[in-house]
């Protein structure tokens, strides 16, 4: 199994039951699946009105006779959610099949920082080549300036000899990394 990376994609649709008023804002949410089971969760979350992001990227997969490139989610197991903090919501997501538990202390759930979740969504959809990487916690912030990327934060590395910037989501504790040559940077 190798990494092309090269083709990544999103998956975002935004159904609303009813439109959101001012006293219903809306937050982003990790929400933890059955392994193998975030697409169905997230058809069935979309059908439910839940507006629903899961990042995608294709791998090549070989078998002993062909290779063909597949498309898995990103951060295995996980997809997020943009739901308010009302009671009913919540229970509709966790009712939903395959879905195991809101990210945070007591199933209850942490708020995802908006620019993570868009930083991720920025990278995947302008095809900027990444692979996943382990989460970082410490190290330099930075920001990039200009091109299709400003305002995207994350930490500064040199993997294999070229500059990357990691960018996590800091409440599943995952991130990817993408080769930054050719961006300017300033301290975040």
């Amino acid at each position: 199994m190798t990494h092309t990376g090269e083709a990544a994609h999103f998956r975002q649709h935004s159904f609303h039951s009813r439109p959101e008023s001012p006293a219903e804002q809306q937050y982003w949410f990790a929400v933890q699946t059955k392994a193998k089971h975030e697409r169905r969760v997230a058809a069935e979350l979309e059908e439910k009105g839940v507006v629903v992001f899961l990042p995608l990227f294709t791998e090549v997969h070989q078998w002993s006779d062909r290779k063909r490139k597949v498309e898995i989610p990103l951060f295995d197991t996980y997809l997020f959610v943009r739901v308010g903090e009302d009671r009913e919501t919540r229970v509709t997501v966790l009712q939903t099949n395959g879905v195991f538990r809101f990210v945070g202390s007591r199933g209850a759930g942490v708020v995802i920082p908006d620019e993570q979740v868009e930083a991720i969504r920025a990278i995947v959809s302008n095809n900027i080549p990444f692979v996943p990487y382990p989460f970082l916690g410490v190290g330099k912030k930075v920001r990039i300036r200009g091109g299709s990327l400003e305002g995207l934060q994350g930490v500064v590395l040199s993997i294999n000899g070229d500059r990357s910037l990691i960018v996590s989501v800091e409440s599943i504790q995952k991130s990817i990394a993408i080769r930054i040559s050719g961006y300017q940077l300033e301290a975040a």
